[in-house]
């Protein structure tokens, strides 16, 4: 909104009305018209721009799961807006883990933009440059986590699990160095997971 220059006080040499009034009539009539909230954004690794999460940090609409969630949590964000074949390969897998007695959880799944740029700015802070975060951390542009193709897995024996008998169901460790970080790959049914990366900086997906 652009505002014109406030009227000359007349000749009388009556003034106009005080400024702080003027600045609330203009304040009601903005409110009075509708006002929308502003996202919070904050500068990101290079310079972009990005939404940020609230300061009590990431919640579970961003994604952030609970201690011991499952893929059966489905009313959790991070759960339900998984894609759906990952999904109903992670119910099969975890269904026939139980009779195991092996408990499959999910430390996380979807992420939103916000929760990815969040956590990407703490692995800036914790490994001291964007180049050795990026093999822990990726952006919000290229995560599998935002896109809902992506798992982490808990706890260790979860893990161990799936990395032998994740195949079976298409579900794959995708980096060397996040055991925990499974992925779709419909053929690993019949061919077997591929190779690993050696970390996200290795994966082509990360440079798109």
């Amino acid at each position: 909104m652009i505002l014109n220059a406030p009227p000359r006080p007349p000749a009388s040499g009556r003034k106009g009305p005080p400024r702080r009034a003027l600045a609330l009539v203009v304040c009601l009539a903005v409110v009075t018209a509708g006002c929308q909230a502003v996202p919070t954004t904050t500068p990101g690794p290079s310079g972009q721009v990005r939404d940020r999460v609230g300061p009590g940090g990431p919640t579970e609409a961003d994604g952030r799961l609970p201690h011991g969630a499952t893929v059966l949590d489905e009313n959790l964000a991070g759960i339900g807006n998984l894609d759906p074949a990952l999904a109903d390969a992670l119910r099969q897998a975890t269904a026939d883990a139980a009779d195991a007695e092996i408990e499959i959880q999910v430390s996380s799944g979807w992420r939103s933009a916000a929760y990815q740029n969040h956590l990407l700015e703490q692995a800036v802070g914790t490994y001291g440059s964007e180049a050795e975060a990026a093999r822990w951390v990726a952006t919000p542009e290229t995560s599998l986590h935002v896109s809902g193709e992506a798992v982490d897995i808990a706890p260790y024996d979860a893990i161990d699990w799936l990395s032998r008998f994740g195949a079976s169901y298409g579900l794959c460790q995708v980096y060397a160095n996040e055991s925990w970080h499974f992925e779709l790959r419909p053929d690993a049914a019949t061919a077997g997971c591929p190779a690993q990366y050696p970390d996200p900086t290795s994966d082509p997906r990360m440079s798109r």
